[in-house]
């Protein structure tokens, strides 16, 4: 936590557990917010012993889950469901600007700890609420993991082969979004309360969240009527913006519009593409797509990957390798930007973690 941070002097009472929440209120104890991470005394963050991997030995090992969202808090334990716990609370929401939990939908009531009642003890305060389906419609009481969300919001339907099954995105893709939405509506809210006085409830969905971030595949079906289908590494709406295979190997390519093309056609020695015209627009590629991609996988196979990503950076065109999680941790370019933080545990062990994405200069 930054003393001096863009939220120095901001306390958040973060009742939250797992992704969703805790990427949250991480974010704001990156920024110098004050986190008090209030847990359950008897088993705490459910992920805590998301494990392994662990850091650091015995008792005080870590699960890599864990740590991954919860750094930059002060933490203690709270019985809520006692009367001194809550009393607690309600003493801490005196001297907080933020609240932030991920109960099921009118189980913070039953403690007396709703948004209602604590407005009244502090008409300032921000109170979010992170839930599956959020706090109204007929799922409203379901349970929501991450992996549920991305199968009921359509996202597993647009991801994996064309000729495959849904698959799921390699992180909890949902969670991440849910997180990120709720933080930007607890700054705005904490802008109008500080300019106002008065404080704000914030209802966060995870479903809401992810179909929203679907964008501009939503989109397609509300214009269209058509359903959106897996395309494997391919784009809907830009060709040609996906994967192709080297001598040794895949890269990526994402030619994003048409003087990109043309600059990708004179590259290839294929000028005469760019003023094809079935190709001579990105409306006419996607619609030819059956047709250009296979020219250019033939020649994309007749150079290696770092050949081509050079040649293609050189004139301005985006393109990248399809690394693991070693090669970008350990990249010349995440080393330079000072990405990843190493700090000393207990028993001389040390641990390194991705720090905050955000540079605030």
């Amino acid at each position: 936590m930054s003393k001096n941070g863009a939220l120095s002097g901001i306390r958040v009472l973060d009742f939250t557990r797992v992704l969703a929440g805790p990427f949250c209120t991480m974010m704001m104890g990156d920024m110098g917010a004050d986190v008090i991470k209030i847990e359950n005394p008897y088993r705490g963050d459910d992920t805590r012993q998301w494990g392994p991997p662990w850091a650091g030995r015995g008792e005080n090992r870590l699960s890599a889950y864990f740590i991954s969202v919860n750094r930059n808090k002060r933490s203690m334990t709270l019985n809520l469901k006692s009367g001194a716990g809550q009393q607690v609370v309600r003493q801490l929401v005196e001297q907080s600007h933020i609240l932030i939990e991920n109960f099921r939908p009118g189980q913070m009531a039953q403690y007396r700890l709703d948004y209602d009642t604590l407005h009244e003890i502090n008409p300032a305060l921000v109170y979010c609420a992170i839930t599956g389906y959020g706090q109204s419609g007929p799922y409203r009481d379901q349970p929501g993991y991450d992996y549920v969300i991305q199968a009921m919001s359509g996202l597993m339907s647009i991801t994996g082969p064309a000729d495959g099954e849904p698959h799921k995105v390699g992180v909890a893709i949902s969670d991440v979004v849910a997180g990120l939405t709720a933080s930007t509506a607890i700054l705005a809210a904490l802008h109008h309360s500080q300019q106002t006085g008065d404080g704000q409830y914030i209802d966060i969905s995870l479903l809401d969240s992810q179909l929203a971030a679907l964008v501009n595949v939503v989109s397609n079906y509300l214009v269209s009527k058509q359903t959106p289908s897996r395309l494997g590494n391919e784009h809907p709406n830009i060709v040609p913006y996906q994967t192709f295979e080297a001598i040794d190997g895949s890269f990526v390519i994402a030619v994003g519009n048409d003087g990109q093309f043309a600059r990708l056609c004179n590259l290839i020695e294929r000028p005469e593409l760019a003023t094809d015209k079935r190709f001579a627009t990105n409306p006419a590629r996607v619609e030819h797509r059956a047709i250009l991609i296979p020219i250019l996988r033939d020649i994309f196979k007749q150079r290696t990957t770092e050949t081509w990503i050079q040649m293609l950076l050189d004139v301005g065109i985006p393109a990248g390798p399809i690394n693991d999680i070693a090669q970008i941790v350990h990249d010349q370019h995440v080393e330079a930007r000072g990405l990843i933080h190493e700090i000393s545990l207990h028993e001389n062990d040390t641990l390194r973690f991705v720090g905050p994405a955000a540079k605030l200069m």
